[in-house]
């Protein structure tokens, strides 16, 4: 997934109209048996487009695996693909690049994208901890690409709160 120096798929994010039962399936059928839940509402983010998210992960296998509830009807980049009925579902949602190294790194891995093949619809951060931007590559693969960038430090207290399956 773009062949860029310093991007590393990281993650496989999937959507769900019922997080508690989506970290059933996990917890049952695939062996992760906790995730580290949250809402996106810490002060200071900022986002092109407003929202609420629950959002739940882990660390399986070495990949990082992202549930996210829509939280509100303003979410609609999330909650898109999730049936209109609101029967159950888990819906494969994006894939995230996590762009290595200081925040002009991600800034010249986002220079690099052709904006009309890789459009982004979707961008953010929080202060100078993290940045964020979705490319729509559904023409091409089908889902999202999440472009996301972190202080390292951020990324290690982020990342310590993440439960890893398997354990050591």
């Amino acid at each position: 997934m773009f062949a860029r120096i310093n991007a590393h798929h990281s993650q496989n994010a999937y959507v769900t109209n019922d997080l508690n039962r989506a970290l059933a399936v996990w917890r049952d059928a695939f062996g992760a048996p906790s995730f580290h839940v949250f809402t996106n509402d810490a002060p200071g983010l900022s986002s092109s487009h407003p929202y609420r998210l629950k959002i739940a992960l882990a660390n399986v296998g070495g990949v990082e695996i992202e549930l996210i509830e829509p939280l509100d009807d303003l979410a609609t980049l999330h909650a898109e693909p999730l049936p209109k009925d609101r029967s159950f579902a888990i819906c494969f949602h994006h894939i995230a690049m996590r762009i290595q190294g200081e925040l002009a790194d991600f800034e010249a891995h986002m220079a690099s994208l052709d904006p009309v093949l890789h459009p982004v619809v979707w961008r953010g951060g929080l202060g100078d901890l993290m940045r964020y931007a979705y490319t729509d590559e559904r023409p091409t693969l089908g889902h999202y690409v999440e472009h996301v960038w972190f202080d390292d430090a951020f990324y290690a207290q982020m990342a310590s709160a993440i439960p890893v399956y398997p354990g050591k």
